[in-house]
């Protein structure tokens, strides 16, 4: 008791608190022996069970298919757009040489070219047209005629 009147008189009363919080929780060990148990098997619950997962199968593969089907319709967008593209691409291109092709085939430009490589004026009955049509009911007969190169030296 001497050493509690110590420990009493060296705390002041001011600030001295209780010992005792509440009631104090005890566990107790107990092993548990479950090896006696045996499960009883349900036939009905496992047949339940088994409609259970074919059912969630079967909308798990419901709703792939869709999902498989919304993303490979959004990829043939993508895949349509970059086709526009190209196609419009193409489509100003081929205008372009079109115009090209055009400004080449100039009379005006080529006879002004002929004449700066003193070229002359054919002469009548020197050209022969290849692109007029014929009929081709009636038959063609094939002539001779002398061609002569000219040379631009």
């Amino acid at each position: 008791m001497s050493a509690a009147a110590a420990i009493n008189s060296a705390v002041p009363s001011s600030r001295r608190k209780s010992c005792w919080l509440g009631t104090p929780e005890i566990y107790f060990r107990k092993t548990i022996d479950n090896s006696r148990l045996v499960k009883v098997e349900d036939p009905r619950r496992a047949r339940e069970m088994k409609y259970f997962g074919i059912a969630l199968c079967c909308l798990f593969l419901l709703v792939m298919g869709y999902a498989l089907q919304h993303f490979r319709a959004i990829e043939y967008g993508y895949q349509i757009e970059s086709l526009r593209g190209q196609r419009d691409g193409l489509l100003e291109m081929n205008r372009a040489l079109r115009l090209e092709e055009a400004s080449l085939r100039d009379p005006e430009r080529i006879d002004v070219m002929a004449r700066k490589l003193g070229m002359q004026s054919p002469q009548p009955g020197q050209v022969m047209r290849l692109d007029v049509s014929t009929d081709v009911s009636t038959p063609v007969m094939a002539s001779v005629t002398p061609i002569s190169v000219v040379s631009a030296r």
